[in-house]
């Protein structure tokens, strides 16, 4: 039993997959979940499922509901944050094709390149306003965020909040529950792996089977070109299996985002076709919003959320595949005050990294390490609300191709963007 707050409720993704993952759990019976919103229509409609679900089940959970997050956070457990600013998909699309009009190339415009600054821009002040209150409200709680771009939006938080507990959860490791059974023809429970690096931008370390074993990374690595070849979204991913003899837990679609040199390989017709389809569900179109509640978050897209709550409540001491935290030097080749994404491990106290230092590659760490400056400098610029830092972050990422443009483009976009970037000055 617990108190969980849900920050972004009102969306039918978020809110009423987490929901549905929540009443599956035999732990959190009983429990508290608040949710809050800022957007009262679908606010309203989330909790109007519920509440059905719950009377249609006979389920035992009590539920609120609120527009204002400092009436949701007073005892709370577990603050979950899944938001997004504005009409997300218009936005997006000025993130992605505005640098491509100044001859800036790159490929998909979410996370990194400087797409991912402007997004990180607009959504890291809201969500540290969220942290504030968070530690003047119930300080001891654990925060999961699950918004995007998960290491920028980590990396502030770290600095400005950093006696916060705070870890992010992506589910693009998940990828490697579908892939590898099929690759080696063994279930996924009889292996044993260890992915790492940053968020979207990581990959397959090792695998063993516990069963024989038998180290089988090798014979993973022998057969995976074959069983990728000719698969949508996997230009560069080929390129970093040939290149740096390791399998990228992400497409191209997020993977391109971090490398100079993408944009000659990566699959652009399937990058496309991921969007269009992505935004189709999101928006709506796919949703039914209950049957969304009843079955969670499916195996392609689960978040793990529910697990790691059990794994502290009943201090499972079980392992996570994936956590996103400060890097404490569980991967020694980047700096301590990155965000990183490593196995972890769950008991009472919370959620620790597991070190993947001896098997992180040299040339993958100095890939990851390209992106440090970055980081740090978009980071601060949102903190401090500057146009300069922010310039400078889009002048230090890897992927700017022009230093004549650059300026230009950021004051477009802000220009465009006012109500959300108006703050940088």
């Amino acid at each position: 039993m617990a108190k969980i707050v849900l920050i972004g409720a009102g969306s039918a993704m978020f809110g009423l997959g987490a929901l549905g993952d929540i009443f599956k759990s035999k732990t959190l019976i009983g429990s508290e979940i608040a949710l809050v919103d800022i957007n009262k229509e679908a606010l309203e409609n989330v909790e109007t499922v519920t509440r059905k679900y719950i009377k249609d089940n006979g389920l035992d959970y009590r539920i609120t509901a609120t527009t204002d997050r400092t009436k949701a956070l007073p005892g709370a457990d577990f603050v979950l944050i899944s938001i997004e600013i504005g009409n997300r998909y218009e936005l997006w699309e000025m993130d992605w094709n505005f640098p491509l009009h100044f001859g800036i190339k790159q490929t998909y415009g979410e996370n990194g390149g400087p797409g991912g600054i402007f997004h990180s821009l607009r959504i890291i002040p809201p969500i540290l306003a969220i942290c504030g209150d968070i530690e003047a409200l119930c300080p001891d709680c654990l925060v999961m965020n699950l918004s995007n771009p998960m290491t920028n939006i980590m990396t502030a938080i770290s600095k400005k909040y950093p006696k916060l507990h705070v870890i992010g959860l992506c589910h693009e490791v998940s990828s490697m529950l579908t892939h590898l059974p099929k690759i080696l023809q063994v279930p996924f429970e009889d292996l044993d792996i260890r992915c790492g690096g940053f968020n979207h931008f990581s990959v397959l370390l090792s695998a063993k089977n516990n069963k024989t074993g038998e180290d089988v990374f090798n014979e993973i690595m022998h057969k995976a070109p074959a069983y990728f070849a000719g698969t949508e979204e996997r230009g560069l991913f080929l390129e970093i299996m040939k290149y740096f003899k390791r399998i990228p837990i992400t497409t191209d679609s997020h993977f391109s985002e971090y490398i100079h040199w993408s944009q000659e390989v990566a699959d652009h017709a399937g990058i496309m076709n991921f969007y269009t389809n992505y935004k189709k569900e999101c928006l709506g179109h796919q949703v039914d919003m209950y049957d969304r509640l009843q079955s969670g978050t499916m195996p392609e897209e689960y978040w793990r959320v529910v697990p790691i709550i059990e794994g502290i409540l009943n201090n499972t001491g079980h392992e996570e595949l994936a956590v996103n935290i400060i890097n404490n030097g569980y991967i020694s080749s980047l700096p301590e005050d990155m965000i990183v994404e490593v196995p972890g491990f769950v008991d009472k106290e919370g959620v620790r990294g597991i070190n993947i230092d001896q098997i992180m590659p040299l040339g993958f760490s100095n890939l990851l390490m390209n992106r440090v400056g970055v980081l740090r400098t978009c980071a601060e610029a949102a903190i401090q609300g500057s146009r300069e830092l922010a310039l400078q972050a889009l002048l230090i990422d890897p992927t700017n191709n022009s230093i004549l443009q650059t300026e230009k483009l950021l004051d477009t976009i802000i220009l465009h963007q006012k109500k959300y970037l108006g703050y940088l000055k």
